[in-house]
């Protein structure tokens, strides 16, 4: 049981760790404030604490019939069995949803199916507007080649003319209450990293009653604003903000998430300006932002999720913590998963002297990055000074 103000963020969730139980409707709680969501016990594995705060109702499930979600059996509607046996494991069964829109790799042995891959995830997900073809990710801020391959056009599915209303990439998504948002093709943004914000929160959460005050909280790395978008709905947890990205784009992007969650029009400029005595926003670059006297030495939690660069760049952030208090740094890091022991010595060898009642820095395995990378994540407890 969900209240209705996070269901489509607990959706998520619950999709991404295999959870969600399709051909069942999600329906109204009695009283009409929640939702209830049929799950699968059958990863339970795969259940965490982030789900401990929600009621587990036992109740007979209401069968969807409204339409046939397995995308398969629409495929073997377009595309001979033969044919689908034949590149068994090539055919995209993850993707990746972000708004209305549903993002997917396509190997190379298939590709001259694409047309029929789209139309069998459109008719199998009717609340999807586009489907995207992602090309992978190129450019100084690593920003992903999205290709249409189908998209929604009233009761119509288009797989070819597709036109540029329809093909748009900026969404808004829904996540922990509020709005996000996004667009892929201008700035990095994954919805797969809800997990890892919820547990930034609870981290934050008990770094505030380590220190009795409000945080101050440094995203030199922010994209588009979604891990800060989490911690801003806690009344009292947050002070001061400083977020910022070297991609103008997503400062842009930002800014504007900004603007909404705080109700005040915030303009861009295109630099690291303060908006307000707790809003310190705009385009930056994390490697230079200790050149700045006026913030080092400032904010109690960092975060550091730039995964492929987060170990070279603590030395440049360290300086940035308020060492009178405890502060925490978390962060993402991409390694292979033979090297992580040597990670775990390099993060530590960078930082301040840690604090002696919390458990060390080490990297978790969070997903496979790539076949041979692993994404990983880690906190890290810093002791103040003597």
């Amino acid at each position: 049981m969900v209240p209705n103000r996070q269901v489509e963020s607990v959706i998520s969730l619950l999709r991404e760790r295999n959870l969600l139980v399709d051909g069942y409707r999600i329906t109204q709680s009695n009283n009409g404030t929640a939702r209830l969501i049929p799950v699968s016990f059958s990863n339970k594995d795969n259940f965490s604490p982030i789900f401990d705060d929600y009621e587990l109702v036992e109740r007979e499930g209401e069968s969807d019939n409204r339409i046939d979600s397995d995308w398969w059996s629409h495929l073997a509607d377009l595309i001979d069995q033969e044919t689908i046996d034949e590149f068994g494991d090539s055919w995209p069964n993850a993707h990746e949803f972000i708004g209305d829109m549903m993002i997917l790799r396509i190997e190379d042995a298939i590709k001259d199916y694409k047309e029929q891959i789209a139309l069998a995830k459109l008719t199998a997900h009717p609340h999807i507007r586009l489907v995207l073809e992602d090309e992978g990710v190129f450019g100084e801020f690593r920003i992903r080649k999205l290709t249409p391959l189908g998209a929604r056009a009233n009761d119509k599915i288009l797989t070819s003319n597709i036109p540029v209303e329809l093909s748009h990439t900026r969404v808004v998504v829904k996540e922990s209450g509020r709005h996000i948002i996004c667009d892929p093709t201008r700035a990095y943004y994954s919805t797969k990293l809800q997990t890892e914000r919820l547990e930034t929160l609870a981290y934050a959460k008990e770094l505030r009653k380590e220190i009795g005050e409000p945080l101050r909280v440094c995203d030199p790395f922010c994209g588009v604003g979604p891990a800060l978008a989490y911690l801003i709905g806690e009344d009292g947890l947050i002070g001061d903000i400083l977020a910022a990205d070297l991609n103008p784009d997503a400062a842009e992007i930002m800014i504007e998430n900004f603007s909404k969650w705080d109700r005040t029009e915030y303009e861009f400029t295109g630099e690291l300006k303060r908006y307000s005595e707790t809003r310190l926003l705009g385009v930056g670059d994390a490697t230079r932002l200790s050149e700045n006297e006026n913030l080092i030495g400032n904010w109690n939690l960092i975060l550091m999720n730039l995964p492929h660069r987060t170990i070279d760049f603590l030395p440049n952030i360290v300086p940035l913590l308020d060492r009178s208090k405890v502060s925490m740094i978390r962060g993402r890091v991409v390694v292979k998963e033979s090297e992580i022991a040597e990670a775990n010595a390099s993060i530590v060898a960078a930082l301040p002297p840690l604090l002696e009642n919390k458990p060390l820095p080490e990297l978790r395995i969070k997903r496979d990055y790539s076949a041979s990378l692993r994404l990983c994540s880690f906190e890290a407890w810093i002791a103040p000074m003597d």
